[in-house]
């Protein structure tokens, strides 16, 4: 896969959230008469498009009768050796980017619980992006 594309309210602010979690800007475009970037991180690319005119994102999280794209999943399986001690550490990265007025705290939907998927466990969490979207993050503890 090329990339993810993600529309947003406020590029500026969504880029800004996507480097808290380490991703990058490698090349700024306009599509059409907006804003747009591709970023790279957490092994993948993603595309943030401004929405010139925006309205609230579905609640795809916690709406069970939303249909359509649900959301991104990062595997940190070999970048983190705690699933919850790497929220944490996000967390007060974000806390200390809201007391410099940078951004706004981070919104934790599912704290890091264990569930089996398939023959494998996993520590399972979401957060919500800058938009509100749902973002997972993941980290396969056995086979």
């Amino acid at each position: 896969m090329h990339h993810a594309s993600i529309r947003t309210a406020d590029i500026h602010r969504a880029i800004a959230f996507y480097e808290q979690l380490g991703f990058t800007i490698i090349e700024r475009f306009t599509a059409g008469i907006t804003l747009a970037c591709w970023m790279t991180g957490l092994g993948g690319r993603i595309e943030l498009i401004q929405v010139p005119e925006p309205r609230p994102a579905a609640d795809a999280f916690s709406d069970e009768h939303y249909t359509g794209y649900y959301h991104l999943s990062f595997d940190l399986t070999e970048t983190a050796a705690s699933l919850p001690d790497w929220l944490a550490q996000l967390q007060q990265q974000f806390e200390q980017a809201a007391q410099a007025g940078q951004l706004q705290p981070l919104t934790v939907l599912l704290a890091p619980q264990q569930q089996q998927i398939g023959n494998s466990i996993y520590e399972v969490a979401f957060i919500a992006d800058a938009d509100g979207l749902p973002l997972e993050f993941l980290r396969r503890l056995s086979e």
